[in-house]
């Protein structure tokens, strides 16, 4: 018999078993990574994470002959839904074992949820904020997650999905760099181009010195994230509380050097996020941060032949201006700025169609894809 509960997120009992469901169901997969434990903590907190200053969300657990199988959230994010104009409420953190009457039990409890609301589609996986990845994996299983930037799932997951009736929303797709031969055949006219515009003084790229100047940018940086990122499928204008969130999380792991802005009149308008691959760090000390994991990712930081670029973007109006090629350029020489072998840039929606093809034209090759699902009510 299965039943589905809701958990009570002040009692740590219930949100640790919550969280538990997805390390015993993955503990033996080389592939995935575990989330960071005060991260995941801190998305079930309703009264410190800045999402339930505008919005709701719920946690449910199925079980099956007394034992917990499955989880998944319910979250309404009113913001999106108004900026939108849509009434759909938003699945994540879906795990379940291959038990298609454990997924059918767990949606059923988020389906009742959202009508409750007055809403009328679900989507997802879709979280919390924008560092949050999105959607279930349909391809590349052989390849491990990249940090906590997008999610891992069996192949199974897919086919529960499709049974339910879910059909395709928008795909993501991460591509994979091969550095040897990014540097053997990047464009060398991009690295012109960037530079020209340089000397013109239309844009100008902006490097940090320690994370105390970056912090110092922050609200900047979120100010252009809002204007950047307007036509995208998962947009939403930030808050301050959330832009400041998301960059107090940045900090954690941000290396100065790989952290760059594209600057008009010392406004930001545009970036370039990267980041030092932590997977194995975390992986060893699954996901916990102290007494020892924070030395683990210390050392990781500084053996990783991995390169993340977690967050590239540059306003509309600048693009056509030497903005993309001063992102794209830049982006090369990131990857030179340590030893690295391998470069990611994960999760690039495929509505973002030229930005997909510039990152095929400079080498990048699709390797991993997440879809997000949605259903009608």
């Amino acid at each position: 018999m299965i039943s589905v509960e809701m958990i009570d997120t002040t009692d740590r009992k219930q949100v640790q078993r919550f969280i538990d469901i997805q390390f015993k169901l993955y503990q033996d997969c080389p592939q995935w990574v575990p989330p960071i434990l005060i991260d995941r903590r801190m998305q079930m907190n309703k009264k410190k994470h800045p999402f339930y200053e505008h919005s709701d969300a719920d946690f449910f657990i199925a079980v099956k002959d007394g034992e917990d199988v499955g989880c998944i959230s319910a979250l309404e994010n009113k913001p999106y839904n108004e900026y939108h104009k849509k009434k759909q409420a938003s699945f994540y953190l879906f795990d379940t074992i291959n038990d298609q009457a454990v997924a059918d039990a767990l949606f059923g409890a988020v389906f009742e949820w959202a009508r409750a609301r007055g809403l009328n589609q679900v989507v997802g996986p879709k979280g919390f904020g924008p560092l949050d990845g999105y959607g279930i994996q349909t391809m590349g299983y052989e390849h491990r997650q990249m940090m906590t930037m997008m999610h891992y799932n069996y192949e199974y997951y897919p086919v529960m999905m499709e049974k339910m009736g879910f059909r395709k929303e928008v795909d993501f797709l991460s591509d994979y760099f091969d550095i040897s031969k990014v540097n053997e055949n990047f464009p060398e006219r991009i690295h012109r181009i960037a530079d020209r515009v340089q000397q013109r003084g239309t844009l100008q790229v902006k490097r940090f010195k320690n994370k105390k100047e970056l912090a110092a940018w922050g609200q900047r940086i979120g100010e252009a994230y809002n204007k950047a990122f307007v036509h995208n499928w998962e947009y939403y204008p930030l808050s301050k509380r959330e832009i400041d969130f998301v960059v107090e999380n940045i900090l954690v792991i941000a290396d100065p050097k790989l952290m760059k802005i594209i600057t008009h009149d010392e406004e930001v308008v545009g970036f370039l996020f990267s980041f030092k691959d932590i997977s194995k760090a975390l992986q060893r000390s699954k996901g916990r941060m102290f007494p020892f994991g924070i030395f683990l990712i210390l050392w990781e930081l500084q053996k990783t032949e991995w390169i993340s670029f977690n967050g590239a973007g540059v306003l509309p109006e600048f693009k056509g201006r030497g903005g993309n090629a001063l992102m794209y350029s830049e982006m090369a020489k990131s990857m030179n700025e340590y030893p690295f072998k391998h470069g990611d840039l994960p999760q690039v929606a495929e509505t973002t169609k030229e930005m997909r093809a510039d990152l095929e034209n400079l080498g990048g090759v699709p390797y991993k894809n997440h879809r997000v699902y949605i259903i009608d009510l």
